[in-house]
């Protein structure tokens, strides 16, 4: 029996009540995050969507570092800050936990994977040289003399072991759309390795994973959908089904 399916690493976030939560200071003035009560995670997949400036990345941050993670990305071992601009949110949240504990885990963050690689070089540099480099786990080469695709992959691919918690801020970054269906499958592997997968994206392929939960964040709060609901497939399908018109519009010249 898969021991993720009946206790997943994390159950539930649950914010608690504070009177800050309902004033117009930065994250309780957005809508999503102030009308925010719990959120219940997927066992295997969660997204978090929504268009910009609604919240995701604030509240992924937040149950990253409640979760005892870097706000700047990765492993609950990287100890690192370039500049502190993480919210609050994270002192407010409880996070409910499931039975198991994840053996491994990851916070992605694509805005600051740049900090991640060069930790990553400057642990290296000090590292005993008896031990093996840290690089070995994210591809055998440092992450700044791979492409910017290639880096996010081979974290992906290589640095993700199984049986972890892995929390991914809009991973599709620098990927391309095939590799965006390469990360699919990745996910997939992951999950069949009893992980589990918090994800903020932007792309339509990602969030195509079936066994999940999307939640969509707005102007009104969180509401639960399917990937067809989402504003990411919508405005893509009318897009490449009605280029033409659109196009007319986006370009009309009163």
């Amino acid at each position: 029996m898969n021991d993720l399916l009946s206790s997943p690493f994390l159950r539930e976030l649950k914010v608690s009540v504070a009177d800050h939560r309902f004033s117009q200071t930065y994250p309780f003035n957005i809508p999503a995050i102030r009308n925010l009560q719990s959120l219940k995670f997927h066992p295997k997949v969660t997204y978090i969507v929504g268009e910009n400036g609604m919240g995701k990345s604030t509240l992924l941050e937040a149950i990253a570092i409640a979760s005892g993670f870097n706000p700047e990305g990765g492993t609950r071992n990287f100890q690192f800050a370039t500049r502190e601009t993480h919210s609050i949110l994270h002192e407010h949240i409880r996070l409910v936990r499931g039975g198991a504990k994840p053996r491994d885990g990851f916070f992605f963050r694509a805005e600051s994977y740049y900090n991640v690689a060069s930790y990553i070089d400057i642990l290296d540099e000090e590292q005993n040289p008896y031990n093996p480099p840290l690089k070995n786990s994210y591809g055998g080469k440092s992450l700044h003399e791979q492409s910017h695709g290639e880096s996010f992959f081979s974290a992906f691919l290589n640095r993700f072991g199984g049986y972890g918690l892995y929390i991914l801020d809009e991973p599709e970054a620098a990927l391309s759309p095939i590799r965006q269906m390469s990360m699919l499958a990745r996910i997939h592997e992951l999950v069949k390795r009893n992980s589990q997968l918090i994800i903020s994206t932007h792309s339509p392929i990602l969030m195509a994973y079936p066994d999940s939960v999307i939640y969509q964040l707005n102007d009104h709060g969180i509401e639960t959908v399917t990937l067809e609901e989402t504003d990411h497939y919508v405005i893509m399908k009318q897009f490449m089904n009605h280029k033409e018109s659109m196009l007319s519009e986006l370009f009309y010249d009163e």
